[in-house]
Order: C-alpha cells, then sequence, then structure tokens
C-alpha cells in the first residue's frame, strides 16, 4: 500500500479515536485506491486525501419538541456536509436511537464517493437525529420535524444541500419537513429536499428507487457470470422499504425472495416472497411498528428462526445474498458459513453492512463474487438527484421515464467500476473499482479547482 495512504490513515485514527464505523468505511476505502495514488504523485503535494477524509462542514444541534402528553423532549441533530466538489450537498437524513457523529460521518464518507458514481452533479453528506418515531404519534413526529428543520433550514437550500429520506425517515417526515423549510424561507424551493410526495414536488419511482436499482446492478453480475435472475433464491436481511423494493424487483424478474429478518430473527420461506398478499403483507408489517418478522412466519405458516440471521443457509436453500438492513450485519463468522456453503453471490444493499474483515474474506474467496453497497444502492440518491432536476424545471417525468433512467445509471455504474478495477490490474474487483471510479471523479473536481 501506499506509504501517503498509510501516512493519512495513521493521521486519521488519531483525529478520529472513538468514531468506529467512520474509520471503518475511512480505512475500507483508502486501502483499495494505492494504485490510483501511485499514478498521480500530485495529490500527495495537493494534501488530497487530508482534504477528502475531513468533512467539509460538521453541524450539531440541541432538538426541543412538544410531546403530547406536554412534556419537552431533547434529542441531539446533525448534519455533516462531507464534499461539495461535484454539486450541492445530498444525502439522506436517519432518525433511529444508534445515530451519532461517527454513524452520520460515516455515512456522509461513503455517500460522497456514491453520489459520485451516479454520474449526476451531486456532492455528499449526511445527517439525521437520535430521535426514535417507533411508537411516536403523528403529532409527536411533525413537532420533533418541525423542531429539526427549524436549525437545519438556514444550512440548506436546493443549490446548497438537499437531504433525503433514510432510516426512519421516510415519506410523512419529509413531508412535514418540507412545509416547515417553505413556512421558515417563504418560498416554494421544492429542491431543497428530496423525498416528498407527488404533489409537493417528489418524483414517481422514489419509494422503489433502492431496491429496484439493487436489482438491476444484480442482474448485470449475473449476466457477466453467464446467468441470469430468473430461477434464483435470495436470502436479505431486513423487512422495510428498500427490502420491499428488491422483493417486487426479484419475483417480476422470476427469482424469489426466500428470507426476511428482524430484530426477533429470520423467516425462511421456501416458496418465495412472491405473490402480491405477501409483498402487500411487508408493506403492513413496516407500517405497524411491531417490528417482528415472526408475524410474516404466523401468516404464511413458514419457519422462523428466533435470534438469528440468515447467513447461514447454504447453497440447498439460497443463491444469493444480499444484506440490505444496517452497518456491520455481517461479520466474520457468518463470512465464513457463507464461504463454506458454497454462497457465489455476495451482493452488498445496506450502508456497509459487512465488517472489513468480513468484506476482505469475501473478496478472497475464489469462487465467490462481492459487489460493494456504495454501487449496489446508489439509485436511492440518484432518483433524488432526478426529483431535483424535475424540480429545477417543474415538470414530473413518468414512472417508465424515471425506471428507464434507474436502469440506465445502475448499467452506467456496474460497467464502470468493472472497467476501473481491470484498468488498475486488479482484475474483476468490483468493491476497488466502485471506489476508485467515485474517487476519480470527486478528486479531479477537487484538483480543478484548487485548495481551500
Amino acid at each position: 500500500m501506499s506509504k501517503y495512504i498509510d501516512r493519512v490513515l495513521e493521521e486519521t485514527r488519531k483525529k478520529n479515536a472513538g468514531e468506529p464505523e467512520f474509520l471503518q468505511t475511512v480505512e475500507e476505502v483508502l486501502t483499495s485506491l494505492a494504485p490510483v495514488i501511485d499514478a498521480h504523485p500530485e495529490y500527495e503535494k495537493a494534501s488530497l486525501l487530508e482534504r477528502m477524509v475531513e468533512p467539509e462542514r460538521t453541524i450539531e444541534f440541541r432538538v426541543t419538541w412538544l410531546d403530547d402528553s406536554g412534556h419537552y423532549q431533547v434529542n441531539r441533530g446533525y448534519r455533516v456536509q462531507y464534499n461539495g466538489a461535484l454539486g450541492p450537498y445530498k444525502g439522506g437524513l436517519r432518525f433511529h436511537p444508534s445515530v451519532n457523529l461517527s454513524i452520520i460521518k460515516f455515512l456522509g464518507f461513503e455517500q460522497t464517493f456514491k453520489d459520485a458514481l451516479t454520474g449526476l452533479p451531486i456532492g455528499g453528506g449526511k445527517g439525521g437525529s437520535d430521535f426514535d418515531p417507533r411508537g411516536k404519534s403523528d403529532g409527536e413526529v411533525m413537532r420533533f420535524c418541525q423542531a429539526y428543520m427549524t436549525e437545519l433550514y438556514r444550512h440548506i437550500g436546493q443549490d446548497i444541500d438537499c437531504p433525503a429520506g433514510d432510516l426512519g425517515c421516510g415519506n410523512r417526515e419529509i413531508n412535514y419537513m418540507y412545509g416547515q423549510y417553505r413556512r421558515l424561507v417563504g418560498a416554494s424551493e421544492f429542491g431543497a429536499l428530496s423525498g416528498k410526495s407527488v404533489g409537493n414536488g417528489g418524483s414517481l419511482m422514489r419509494a422503489e428507487a433502492t431496491g429496484f436499482g439493487a436489482v438491476y446492478y444484480l442482474c448485470e453480475v449475473l449476466k457477466d457470470a453467464g446467468e441470469s435472475i430468473e430461477g434464483k433464491r435470495i436470502a436479505i436481511s431486513g423487512f422495510g422499504n428498500v427490502c420491499w423494493g428488491v422483493t417486487r424487483k426479484v419475483a417480476e424478474l422470476g427469482g424469489k425472495v426466500v428470507t426476511l429478518s428482524g430484530p426477533d430473527g429470520y423467516i425462511y420461506d421456501p416458496d418465495g416472497i412472491t405473490t402480491q398478499e405477501k409483498i402487500d403483507y411487508m408493506v403492513e408489517m413496516r407500517n405497524s411498528g411491531r417490528d417482528k418478522v415472526q408475524d410474516y412466519a404466523d401468516r404464511f405458516g413458514c419457519e422462523f428462526h428466533a435470534g438469528e440471521k440468515p447467513w447461514g443457509l447454504g447453497a440447498d436453500k439460497v443463491d444469493i445474498m444480499m444484506p440490505c438492513a444496517t452497518q456491520n450485519d455481517v461479520k466474520i463468522e457468518s463470512a465464513k458459513k457463507m464461504a463454506a456453503n458454497g454462497i457465489r453471490f455476495y451482493i452488498e444493499v445496506a450502508n456497509m453492512p459487512t465488517t472489513n474483515d468480513a468484506l476482505e474474506f469475501l473478496k478472497k474467496q475464489e469462487n465467490m463474487i462481492v459487489a460493494p453497497s456504495k454501487a449496489v444502492n446508489a439509485c436511492g440518491v440518484a432518483v433524488s438527484a432526478l426529483e431535483m432536476a424535475q424540480n429545477a424545471e417543474r415538470l414530473y417525468w413518468t414512472a417508465e421515464e424515471v425506471d428507464a433512467k434507474m436502469h440506465q445509471i445502475m448499467t452506467g455504474i456496474y460497467q464502470a467500476s468493472k472497467e476501473a478495477a481491470a484498468r488498475y490490474g486488479l482484475g474483476y474487483d468490483l468493491v476497488a473499482g466502485a471506489n476508485i471510479v467515485g474517487f476519480q471523479r470527486v478528486a479531479d473536481a477537487m484538483m480543478a479547482q484548487g485548495i481551500f
């Protein structure tokens, strides 16, 4: 590895001690860039990596809101505007008790390269709060969102920073925040937030985007392997919106998703989640707030494995693994089970779902193809950027038009990643290829704009 990368990593570890998620993703990205750094000595002279690993702006603030019992609650809010070299900061808002600065920084760093991969003019950012919308009334969620936006509005705008939704922050929350933003600025700046309902300037296909895009990427992987998605059995984790999109598109193309997971365990449905009744029930589960996948097993009479994850299933039951839930969901023990069980395709969907040691282990398996989340799940932010374009032009594209653009973008991401890895002598390394493409686009813009 480049001595320059080693030095930057060591400095980053010292500066960010106590931020494990952030350090994990920085190490994963930078260690794959050695051939690019070696080919561009001018990057070290310009301190490019030192500038790239440091957010341009980190905003942390108090959020005070009134609950239904008349008591004031206090949460912590964040927005990390990581890198705007390619355009306005773009990235979601995560509302979940686990949210802290390390997680928001890691998500913002990943987002920078993910956004660059789309080829669209957007920079990288991320935000959120340790607020938990589960179990809250609509009124409580609305008052929290209004309080959150009362601070955030001064830092965003359609040409500055355009937040979107993420875990715990869906269409309802975005609409509440947009309403508060409009009241505060006194203008209908549709482009200040994405993920809005269509009547508020949102794009069709946004709910489906991340899941559909992941399947479009998977289809390119399978095509190069001389295979098709038809008849493939896919294990996924989670049961939220992304899983719903993956399940729908897989069923449409002739494959079948056979697992879902939650905090309580996972279900295995050998018949597949392919009927409209089962797919609709996923939406009911998500909206119920119960956060249990056992409900699915009870409803459809399939296996439920309490307290377990689906990563131990063998090739007799599963062809493809697609973690869709959260970060660090797949650890080294699970990775070893996958390899021992003969799993051939490992397609990350959630942000950083695999620990670094597990990811490196899986990449070394000769008979396994590994695809990284920053490429696989990029369609969500791509459609958010398409929403910004529609807002700027005051028009709506049809669902078919948006879907066609989604397919084109995901095919382009796959091809660019594959070609970048080959160009630098790394073979068929989709993880390194995605890091290289995203890094190169951001690096070229930063070098062209000068040092500041």
